[in-house]
């Protein structure tokens, strides 16, 4: 029996989405921000068909990028490479992306990012 295996059906898939996407353990929390989160976010569109979660997180990264929201990438970057998404050619060539289309501030901080995780990964 697994961790979730009580939970509505909408809540388990929402939170075992999330454990996959973000590569760390998830605990089911109360209140409709968390409920909003779990259930439509990760239970229903991340498990959309039509884009896999490489692309769904290649769309995230590059969104979140050009909002300056370094804190969910410092999740999305190091999960994605831990999960094989993206490897360290695919990593920097989003930076370089991000550079021309997002602004050189904008790629230098994912770049730190992207170089750090890789480090780290080694």
């Amino acid at each position: 029996m697994g961790k979730f295996d009580d939970l509505p059906e909408i809540r388990r898939q929402g939170l075992e989405k999330m454990e996959q996407v973000y590569g760390f353990e998830m605990n089911d929390m109360d209140g409709d921000f968390f409920r909003y989160t779990a259930d439509h976010l990760f239970g229903d569109i991340w498990n959309r068909p039509g884009l896999s979660d490489r692309d769904r997180r290649l769309l995230l990264i590059g969104m979140l990028s050009t909002h300056g929201a370094q804190d969910v990438l410092s999740i999305q970057i190091p999960a994605a490479f831990k999960a094989g998404e993206l490897d360290e050619d695919a990593l920097r060539e989003i930076v370089i992306m991000v550079c021309h289309y997002g602004g050189w501030p904008v790629g230098a901080r994912l770049n730190s990012l992207v170089e750090d995780t890789i480090a780290k990964g080694r």
